[in-house]
């Protein structure tokens, strides 16, 4: 334990933590009212929404798997991040700015609220929603793991015991000061403290991949360390092969696909002002896609550098001993407490994300009809208590190879949405019977063809397909998967319109798509964005 180092990465985490309560002041609105607790009142200009979004996208756990997979892997399992994170934004181009049109005019909150006005069905929403806290729980569990790490970089114990039973009291202690101003200031806190978390993160970013590539001889001898290391281990791959091309190309659509069609990608957009700070957003946001390519070089660095991961995290601690290798103990408690805020960020937002689904989509739906504003918003807050605590538990109580198994079939599932959703914006046509018989195959699907092609912990996203005299060379599963679900619902829905004509009531118009009716409500000054 280097207490330097401990006292510069408390000194940041109560700062960001007086920012979380400060927060409920910030662009002060009704709090009891769930658009303003879980959508800040879509009152974010372009700024503060590119750093929301930031801080929500690129996680802690991307800022310590990505290099990770470099290190342990190679490029097959780290770089394609760096292509995916560029081609989604073009892609959400065309839908996010739609779907923000139409859920302000209807005052929809969630993605779920939108599928239940545009098809008419509470039981396909009730399926958007199922899926969106089904595949965001893991996602908040691993921004928890991420505090670990940063913690256990610092040489900080997690594990203390406690009349016998061994408690992560510093995790425990995390956790509750997350919920406490998560409770208190809804997304303004996370929005706030994304300002704080991306300034530390380049600072980090930036003096590692100028210091380190100095120290060790410039990118020359890094490369060649990591392609002597193809050489020794045929697990790591340095340059895909023919072979895996197809993987490799279908690995990053599919992960570009399902990346906005997250509960947490989309409560980040909808708190935009307008559709234009959207789009400029799409726009902007590539820079961090920069970030990621220069960050995950820091996984050949570590090769170069012969860092030896710390002891109990595997692949996952070998960026924080490449830190504590290289600098000095008192920037190491910097960048830790830039790794820690960038877990509290986005797990902020997952929460209240998946809060508001429940709220929306299950309990105003199912089981309180006639729940007022308040009561919704009380409800939302107690949702993402229990949501951060459950993912709390998994965290603690079960093998964190687990917990990224099920984070990497999130993407299969979410990515199951994709018809009713982004498909959706542009058509009505779909009958919702197809929707949600769709959504059930790839679901099934999906998630039978990652168990079958598993063997113990090595859980496989990527696998060939074979349908009789069909043979497809390995694929990323969420594409077949979603691709399956698509031509159910193209095959089923003129079936179903045919005996069953009358469809779901849809409560949106042709006119609600189009963003350039929105007149801008985001501040135009700077100064004043900030304030």
């Amino acid at each position: 334990m280097q207490w330097d180092a401990i006292i510069i990465f408390l000194f940041f985490f109560l700062f960001v933590t007086v920012l979380g309560f400060i927060a409920a002041r910030w662009r002060r609105g009704d709090l009891n009212k769930l658009h303003e607790w879980g959508l800040a009142g879509r009152r974010f200009g372009t700024l503060i929404t590119w750093f929301l979004l930031g801080g929500d996208l690129y996680t802690a756990y991307t800022f310590i798997a990505v290099p990770a997979a470099m290190f342990g892997v190679g490029i097959m399992s780290g770089w394609f991040a760096v292509p995916y994170a560029t081609i989604a934004y073009p892609l959400v181009y065309l839908f996010m700015p739609k779907l923000w049109a139409v859920c302000r005019r209807h005052n929809y909150v969630t993605a779920a609220d939108f599928v239940r006005g545009r098809f008419g069905s509470g039981l396909l929403a009730l399926a958007i929603a199922f899926t969106g806290i089904l595949a965001t729980m893991p996602y908040i569990a691993l921004q928890m793991f991420g505090i670990q790490v940063a913690l256990e970089g610092l040489g900080i114990p997690t594990m203390i015991p406690i009349g016998g039973v061994n408690v992560d009291i510093p995790l425990l202690i995390a956790f509750l000061i997350l919920a406490a101003y998560t409770y208190t200031s809804g997304l303004r806190a996370p929005a706030m403290i994304a300002l704080v978390k991306d300034i530390m993160i380049f600072i980090v970013l930036f003096a590692a991949i100028i210091y380190i590539p100095y120290a060790l001889g410039g990118f020359g001898p890094i490369f060649q360390a990591a392609s002597e290391k193809a050489a020794q281990v045929k697990t790591f791959i340095f340059l895909p092969q023919p072979e895996h091309f197809l993987g490799y190309a279908t690995l990053a659509l599919g992960s570009a696909l399902a990346l906005f069609l997250y509960p947490h990608s989309v409560t980040g957009v909808l708190s935009s002002s307008s559709p234009r700070a959207v789009k400029r957003n799409m726009a902007l946001l590539p820079i961090y896609s920069l970030m990621l390519g220069l960050l995950a070089l820091l996984g050949y660095m570590a090769i170069a550098a012969k860092t030896k991961p710390i002891a109990g995290l595997g692949n996952n601690g070998s960026i924080p001993a490449l830190l504590n290798q290289f600098f000095p103990s008192w920037f190491t408690g910097f960048a830790f407490a830039a790794i820690a805020i960038s877990a509290l960020v986005p797990a902020a937002v997952m929460s209240i994300a998946a809060a508001n689904l429940f709220t929306r989509n299950i309990y105003k739906e199912y089981l309180r009809p006639g729940a007022g504003d308040r009561e919704e918003s009380e409800v939302a807050k107690w949702a993402s208590f229990v949501l951060k605590f459950g993912a709390l538990l998994f965290i603690l109580s079960i093998d964190k190879q687990l917990v990224i198994n099920f984070q990497l079939l999130g993407g299969i599932w979410i990515i199951q949405t994709l018809p009713a959703v982004f498909l959706g914006l542009y058509t009505n046509w779909f009958n919702r019977w197809a929707l949600l018989i769709g959504w059930l195959a790839g679901m099934v699907s999906g998630t039978w063809i990652v168990i079958a092609n598993s063997t113990g912990a090595a859980v496989k996203t990527v696998a060939p397909i074979i349908l009789g005299p069909i043979h497809l060379p390995i694929t990323y599963i969420a594409i077949t998967s979603v691709v399956l679900n698509i031509l159910l619902v193209l095959i089923l829905t003129p079936i179903f319109n045919i005996f069953s004509p009358q469809k779901g009531l849809d409560s949106t118009q042709p006119g609600d798509y189009d963003e350039d009716l929105i007149p801008a409500q985001e501040p135009e000054p700077i100064g004043q964005a900030l304030s």
